[in-house]
């Protein structure tokens, strides 16, 4: 099958190809739009029903701080 992608004003739909080591390759425009440089983190979400999500790191840092925060009764400094 031969890969495709579109951008669509700010969203971006695309294939990608799983290498032998099991390995994807981002495209570049979905790595433009989103600013992801080489060595950037980025977490992979997989719902067995919904699919795989992959978001940068960056965006959920405060989220698990927060959620780490609640569940343990720990106030967070500012």
């Amino acid at each position: 099958m031969k890969s495709f992608s579109k951008v669509f004003d700010d969203k971006y739909m695309g294939s990608v190809k799983v290498g032998p080591k099991g390995q994807i390759v981002i495209p570049k425009e979905a790595r433009d739009m989103f600013e992801i440089e080489p060595g950037d983190t980025l977490l992979l979400l997989a719902d067995k029903e919904r699919g795989i999500a992959i978001p940068q790191k960056k965006d959920y840092d405060q989220l698990f701080k927060n959620l780490f925060s609640l569940e343990h009764g720990i106030s967070e400094e500012k």
